[in-house]
């Protein structure tokens, strides 16, 4: 379904027509001696219309440079995808959700007059485990039985533990990297969690956040992850979390605003499949033969995307084979409408976390408009069951997620959707799936330190690259921002000391802590209380004999 950003730029292939046109002319002229200067020469070509190469393109333009965007698709936005029609109103199939300590990509929709709203979290939350639903508040479901809980509590505190070692700009320098990062997260909860529970929840854990699955991430690149969104507890949370609000009318706005502002610097509709910076300047060339050239290039996709483009000269062998090493996430965003909002009426905010390996689902949260109209859940079908799903139909997708809400639920409502819509993204040609690229283990440490390092006069952006709220709108925008000002820097316009700027918290979604009991903080984990056990029963068993031996008269009296 095509986003309707596309009326927006309808000259598009008119103004492509007249640029082959201007080449003709300069080729023309060039075959009778006098070439003249290309139309289409720019300060920066950026590559990638998705929030991360708007920003940067933005940055540049502000700062007086002359900076052209080249899309492949034939709408901007990237990851972020907003449908509109009759029946949702507005409804975003891609990137959504925004929060505290996001602030730039806040900073963004604060400057474009696009309002947030937050994700209903009043009623209770449930949590579907061994067929049973359990009703909570909070951010994590709570564990009733004492030893999951320590197991629970223990796995959450050490990946915090574990995170505060790791650096945000470079994780390779963490001092326990190359053993961290040769373990996948499989392996790390096979050694620290005890019961089968925890195993099961952790799993989820990292399903939710990056789309793939444990064994497939490497804990150094996953523990990272987690640390540089914030800590467990705010990646995880809806309130006051990375799941706290979305866009009144879209993502996609951010992104629409954007390319209005640059106007026809964006080129819809042009995939580059060459760059050359063999000569003093970059050229482009896009798959439909327009050619741009440019002082500098900012490459704004997925890594592996990098992989659709030929080099002269060839990339460095590690950016070379990085970009083979680092795939994407797996998922399918699945949109349920119903005539009413139900499970509110029964006490329910519409945040399920389902665990239960034959639901398509694992996690759901209310897509209801704010002001209560259209009401909708939300679901994510993850890494191993969204491989598994991708081949049934859209109307067997939308049976199965129906039957599990009407369990999850015991709403007999649940079965009787009003309208559907989904988005696989592992369809998607210029993404190759969702959330975010993953680092299988060894990439990091061999591989990690040439992410973001330039390429001659090729600079890196994209949200891969960010080191705050990488894989999310705020790491795109960090990570866009960054590349116009190594660029800036390159041309001496700023100095290297502006290059990483920090930005001032939004006043509008402020964050506030998350306070941890003593318990919490203090509480063994399942290991340490067994051994602690262990220790007090043979002492006790030693004084209980020594007492006995006492009596007997065995030892002396004093």
């Amino acid at each position: 379904m095509r986003s309707s950003v596309r009326p927006a730029f309808s000259g598009e292939r008119t103004r492509a027509q007249h640029s082959r046109v201007e080449q003709s002319r300069g080729r023309r002229h060039a075959a009778h001696g006098t070439m003249t200067a290309p139309s289409n020469t720019y300060d920066v070509i950026v590559i990638g219309a998705g929030i991360s190469g708007l920003s940067a393109a933005k940055l540049l333009k502000t700062s007086g440079l002359n900076a052209v965007v080249l899309e492949a698709r034939d709408r901007v936005g990237g990851r972020t995808f907003t449908v509109r029609n009759k029946e949702t109103k507005w409804v975003d199939l891609g990137g959504a959700y925004v929060g505290p300590t996001q602030n730039r990509i806040l900073r963004l929709a604060k400057e474009y007059g696009i309002k947030t709203y937050k994700v209903n979290e009043q009623e209770h939350l449930v949590h579907y485990v061994n067929g049973k639903s359990y009703p909570f508040k909070g951010s994590f479901p709570p564990m009733w039985n004492p030893i999951v809980y320590m197991d629970f509590n223990n796995l959450f505190r050490t990946m915090d533990e574990m995170g505060k070692e790791i650096p945000r700009e470079a994780p390779w320098r963490a001092p326990h990297a190359l053993e961290w990062d040769n373990m996948t997260m499989q392996q790390l909860f096979d050694k620290i969690c005890w019961t089968s529970a925890v195993r099961r929840f952790a799993t989820l854990f990292v399903n939710v956040n990056v789309t793939s699955e444990p064994h497939e991430v490497s804990a150094l690149w996953f523990l990272w992850y987690v640390k540089q969104c914030g800590g467990t507890m705010r990646i995880f949370s809806t309130t006051n979390g990375g799941q706290e609000r979305k866009f009144a009318g879209g993502a996609n706005q951010i992104s629409e605003c954007m390319a209005k502002e640059l106007g026809e610097r964006v080129k819809l509709q042009s995939p580059v499949h060459r760059i050359d910076q063999s000569g003093d300047m970059v050229v482009v060339e896009t798959v439909n033969k327009q050619t741009y050239t440019a002082r500098y290039v900012i490459v704004a996709t997925p890594p592996g995307l990098i992989l659709k483009m030929h080099f002269n000269p060839e990339l460095p062998p590690l950016r070379n084979q990085l970009i083979y090493r680092v795939p994407m996430g797996s998922v399918i965003k699945c949109m349920v409408y119903y005539k009413e909002n139900f499970w509110r009426k029964k006490g329910y905010c519409g945040t399920m976390v389902i665990e239960e390996e034959g639901a398509p689902i694992g996690l759901t949260l209310d897509d209801t408009k704010p002001d209560g109209t259209v009401p909708a859940i939300m679901g994510f079908i993850l890494a191993r069951k969204c491989r598994k799903l991708a081949d049934l139909t859209k109307e067997e997708r939308l049976r199965r997620i129906c039957e599990i809400y009407s369990r999850v639920l015991g709403s007999e409502e649940a079965l009787h959707p009003v309208h559907y819509e989904e988005k696989n993204w592992c369809e998607e040609e210029y993404s190759g799936g969702c959330y975010t690229a993953y680092f299988p283990p060894g990439t990091l440490t061999q591989f990690g330190r040439v992410l973001r390092e330039p390429v001659g006069r090729l600079y890196f952006a994209g949200t891969e690259t960010a080191s705050e709220w990488s894989g999310y709108m705020e790491g795109a925008v960090q990570a866009g921002e960054r590349a116009a000002r190594e660029v800036l820097c390159s041309m001496g316009k700023i100095h290297q000391s502006q290059i990483n700027q920090p930005e001032p918290e939004s006043q509008e979604v402020p964050a506030l802590p998350f306070v941890t009991s003593f318990w919490e903080r203090n509480l063994p984990s399942v290991g340490g209380f067994l051994k602690f056990m262990g220790v007090s029963t043979v002492l006790s068993a030693a004084a209980a004999a020594g007492l006995v031996a006492y009596k007997k008269g065995l030892f002396p009296r004093s």
